[in-house]
């Protein structure tokens, strides 16, 4: 084993359906650009999804939506190995061995946004909702062909830079099933100030593309604005 190299192994863990699987819903944590040192649960990067999930799940779980949180082996991403898209692939196989034909719908926050983002070519996945992601200049749009992507930004968030997320939206736009992308007033990076907006905009975009439900709530009319407005709708 080459040095820096992760000896754990990632962990799947979640919540069932309360009537037959439909559907997925696999919930990406946060990390650093750098790093190696294991991803305990108590994690702040890790216990932040975890109400995100479970909102996802409450919404969701009588209509036949499943939901999975994966911890990373480490926090990084650790170019060129990129450690979490290794870890996010082997949770999407796990899944589709589990439950065969099911579609996919992704949640991420930060470098998991990245990572949903790089890895929704998987071909179960039909969605990606990407919350403060890390999107810098160059990061590839290609993966989101065909998939319906949401985006949403805090406008006060220092770490990852909405200016990236919507220049992101703009050149993603053409190749994806659908997008649309959000400013959240008086929100920074960690979610935690207007924990109801982002929990319901988890929700509400995994049952929908899910087909699970009909689009409602803060997402209805959302995908079918015109562009540039699309890119920077208020919340």
């Amino acid at each position: 084993m080459s040095p820096g190299e992760p000896a754990r192994d990632p962990s799947l863990s979640g919540w069932r359906a309360r009537t037959r699987p439909a559907a997925v819903a696999l919930v990406l944590h946060g990390g650093a650009q750098y790093g190696v040192d294991a991803v305990r649960p108590w994690r702040p990067a890790y216990l932040r999804m975890v109400p995100i999930a479970r909102a996802v799940w409450a919404a969701g779980a009588a209509h036949g939506l499943e939901v999975r949180m994966l911890r990373n082996r480490v926090r990084g991403w650790n170019e060129p190995d990129r450690h979490p898209v290794e870890d996010a692939r082997w949770a999407l196989r796990r899944i589709r061995d589990e439950r065969p034909g099911l579609p996919v719908v992704l949640v991420g926050h930060s470098m998991g946004g990245r990572v949903a983002l790089r890895v929704c070519d998987d071909p179960a996945v039909t969605g990606v909702c990407a919350f403060a992601p890390w999107t810098p200049e160059g990061e590839p749009v290609e993966p989101v062909t065909g998939r319906r992507v949401l985006l949403a930004h805090g406008v006060l968030d220092r770490v990852t830079r909405p200016v990236d997320s919507h220049r992101y939206a703009r050149r993603a736009d053409a190749r994806a099933a659908g997008l649309a992308r959000f400013d959240v007033t008086g929100e920074s990076h960690a979610l935690l100030r207007r924990r109801s907006v982002w929990n319901r905009l988890a929700a509400e975009f995994a049952v929908q593309t899910a087909g699970l439900l009909p689009e409602h709530g803060l997402l209805a009319g959302a995908f079918g604005r015109a562009a540039p407005e699309r890119y920077e709708l208020p919340l």
